[in-house]
């Protein structure tokens, strides 16, 4: 009988590890673990066989613990060597004893389990979660020499000038901050930010700014320009005036003193997203600080003036007006924005218009001493500010502002009566001069029925030739070395050609941009052009005129002129001008094409319209098919309508909601119509195109508009905006 040696060693929860060197008992040395209250071994052979339990022939001992975890051979399963305990064997016996087993005896077939391994739905799905974040692709750190922050600014700044601003992002976050995990400066931020400020991606810029701060890093006055800049330029102005605003909230709650340009850029914002009376009020703030008001001042105020379509001209007037007394001599961007308020805008009452622009304009001593001398300290550099001249200088603001914004028509209207009274007595009282010796009243109904009473003489025979002089003097209320008293009230005006005649007509105006050395540009002249009264003499000399300033044209001032023509009905004029554009080796854009279809007011002309594009292999887009559609429902042609709409599909061009719009509208039975009252052979024809509308509208493609930000978004935030986007922008955070 071999000897048999148990040695007991502790393990964990409390069980003891029983190794056996008796080599009949087991084929190979194990483990058995025994539990924590057995304290001595057996030390005869047949008592550790009852200690055991009972051999079964062909069976090994039965360790007496049931976690088979600890069970362990060599690293081996003690079932591995058992033939009698592999799967095959305890499924026979399952099949032999689960006819006689009877309720409470399968429990004796198979022990009780001591550990369980404790688990919730949560750390299921805690699991799942961290393994679909492990399958993510984990942006791994560059090997070999890295690049600066500078280097990173550089090209950033370079992307951003080639309008690549979503790859400078790019460049930035992934490769900079992920890749190479470098610390960013602030320059890196703000060469960022003025990108997306450029291009009005208000959020995106907001989002790198709160960055920015986060990292702790100190914003730069260009950081604050760069954010108003983006509120400016955004497509959702109410927003970007909150954000504006908002902005301007915590800078004055950090005491933050601001730049020129800074005011600048928030003055910009309140122009284009607000109204004049908010940039009057940041106006005021400007000159509270000490800041030298410039050009550029006047020109963001000019821009909140065309603002107001009913009376914005005569603001400008009066800002120009203002802005000449304090000796600031414009630019030829400040002469470009007095063009678009003529364009754009009206002057209001025509009472309060004459009483605020023809008064006398001679300038106020005391007023022009009280900001020249504010500025003589500013420029001086001299830091200390007295509290009089600044409050002197702020209330001439205030008073700038009631007489821009006089509104009261009765004062205006007894103060025109007398001094209308006062004039024609003046006038009739002066001996009259000239050749003749005669006074004339002279009524320039062109420019608006002005009623002016004049003594004038007749012009030479040798002046009648020239360009610049015309048979009436017109006024001009630019300059204000010109003398108004003649000149009694204004009339209608109506046109933006009466609005120009108020500047001098294109005459005088070119005259007063030549008197402040200010060279006018082509967009001087594109604007020119589209103010200039159809078929005048002017028109027809502009491209003269235009040749002598020595100004290259461009397809866009052509464009305006074909479109001048197009809007007359004058299709062979507009073709006119198309040659002319051809012949000054200029090639002709989509937009030439879109202004030539507004003339296309018949079937035929639409159709060889089409025609021509494609053999010139331009393929017509949504919008030259828009101006089409419109010119044929204007004419109510069922007809031309339908083949615009074969047309379209034909040639795959998907719609945008304009033209769904302006289908829809087509589509409708006139609110009165009664087709069994009467017979009318037009109305009759929209039975047609409805049938055929209808089929067309389930065939096309709708174009779904693009979001303005959707082309500078990076992959990654790209699923982020996705989702924001369906949100009203009034709602979100910027």
């Amino acid at each position: 009988m071999g000897f048999t040696r148990l040695v007991p060693r502790r393990l964990p929860g409390g069980l003891f590890s029983l190794r056996c060197y008796c080599p009949w008992l087991c084929p190979a040395p194990g483990l058995w673990a025994a539990p924590k209250s057995f304290s001595g071994c057996p030390q005869t052979s047949s008592v550790l066989l009852r200690f055991l339990g009972q051999r079964r022939p062909g069976m090994g001992p039965r360790p007496f613990s049931s976690s088979q975890g600890l069970c362990k051979l060599h690293n081996r399963d003690l079932r591995q060597g058992d033939p009698a305990s592999s799967p095959e064997a305890i499924g026979k016996r399952e099949e032999d004893g689960d006819a006689d087993v009877g309720f409470g005896e399968l429990s004796s077939q198979f022990s009780s389990r001591k550990y369980f391994q404790k688990t919730t739905s949560e750390l299921q799905n805690l699991r799942f979660q961290e393994e679909e974040e492990e399958k993510e692709p984990e942006w791994k750190p560059r090997r070999g020499p890295k690049n600066t922050p500078y280097w990173y600014f550089l090209q950033c700044k370079a992307l951003i000038k080639e309008d690549k601003l979503a790859e400078a992002l790019k460049l930035f976050e992934v490769q900079m901050l992920k890749e190479e995990r470098l610390q960013p400066e602030e320059s890196n931020y703000t060469v960022l930010i003025g990108g997306c400020g450029r291009v009005g991606y208000v959020k995106k810029a907001f989002g790198l700014y709160n960055d920015m701060k986060k990292r702790g890093l100190i914003p730069t006055d260009a950081t604050y320009t760069a954010l108003f800049n983006a509120c400016a330029e955004s497509p959702w102005k109410d927003s970007g005036l909150q954000s504006a605003l908002k902005l301007r909230q915590e800078l004055k709650g950090k005491n933050l003193e601001l730049n020129l340009i800074t005011y600048h850029a928030l003055l910009k914002v309140c122009a284009i997203c607000s109204d004049l009376r908010t940039c009057f009020d940041i106006l005021k703030e400007i000159v509270h600080k000490g800041h030298a008001v410039t050009t550029e001042t006047f020109s963001f105020l000019l821009m909140g003036c065309i603002k107001d379509k009913e009376s914005g001209l005569r603001y400008a007037l009066q800002v120009w007006q203002q802005m000449t007394k304090l000796g600031i001599k414009p630019d030829g961007y400040t002469y470009n924005l007095m063009l678009h308020a003529a364009r754009d805008c009206g002057i209001g009452d025509p009472v309060v218009a004459s009483i605020l622009l023809l008064r006398s304009t001679d300038e106020d001593p005391k007023q022009v001493k009280l900001i020249s001398g504010r500025r003589g300290q500013k420029m001086k550099g001299q830091k200390r500010k007295g509290a009089d001249s600044g409050i002197s200088t702020q209330f001439d603001v205030e008073t700038m502002e009631k007489q821009i914004f006089q509104e009261n028509s009765r004062k205006a209207e007894e103060h025109l009566i007398n001094h209308e009274d006062k004039d024609v007595s003046e006038v009739q009282a002066e001996p009259g001069t000239g050749l003749a010796g005669l006074t004339k009243t002279v009524e320039c109904s062109k420019i608006g029925d002005f009623r002016r009473n004049q003594a004038i003489s007749d012009p030479p025979q040798t002046n009648r030739g020239q360009f610049f002089e015309t048979a009436c003097n017109l006024p001009n209320l630019l300059d204000l070395k010109i003398s108004n008293k003649n000149l009694v009230s204004l009339g209608t005006v109506a046109t933006p050609s009466d609005r120009l005649a108020l500047m001098g007509n294109m005459e005088g105006f070119l005259n007063k941009m030549k008197e402040d050395n200010v060279a006018p540009n082509i967009k001087t002249f594109t604007l020119l052009a589209e103010l200039i009264e159809p078929l005048s003499q002017s028109e027809s000399s502009l491209l003269t005129v235009l040749d002598e300033h020595k100004v290259k044209v461009d397809v866009t001032f052509f464009n305006t002129l074909l479109r001048k023509k197009s809007k007359l009905g004058d299709l062979e004029g507009a073709k006119g001008t198309l040659t002319t554009l051809v012949q000054r080796g200029i090639s002709p854009n989509i937009q030439t094409f879109c202004n030539l279809a507004i003339a296309c007011r018949r079937e035929k002309d639409g159709l060889q319209l089409l025609l021509d594009m494609k053999k010139s292999g331009i393929t017509p887009n949504t919008h030259i098919y828009s101006t089409l559609i419109n010119a044929a429902v204007k004419q109510l042609d069922y007809t031309y309508l339908t083949e615009i709409l074969r047309d379209m599909r034909r040639n795959q061009v998907p719609p945008n909601e304009v033209v769904i719009r302006q289908l829809e509208f087509a589509a409708q039975y006139p609110p009165q119509f009664d087709r069994y009252k009467s017979k009318n052979t037009f109305l009759e024809k929209i039975d047609g195109f409805r049938g055929y509308y209808f089929r067309w509208l389930k065939a096309m493609v709708a174009e779904e508009t693009p979001h303005p930000w959707a082309k500078y978004r990076t992959k990654d935030s790209a699923a982020q905006g996705s989702t924001e986007d369906t949100q009203p922008q009034g709602t979100r955070e910027q």
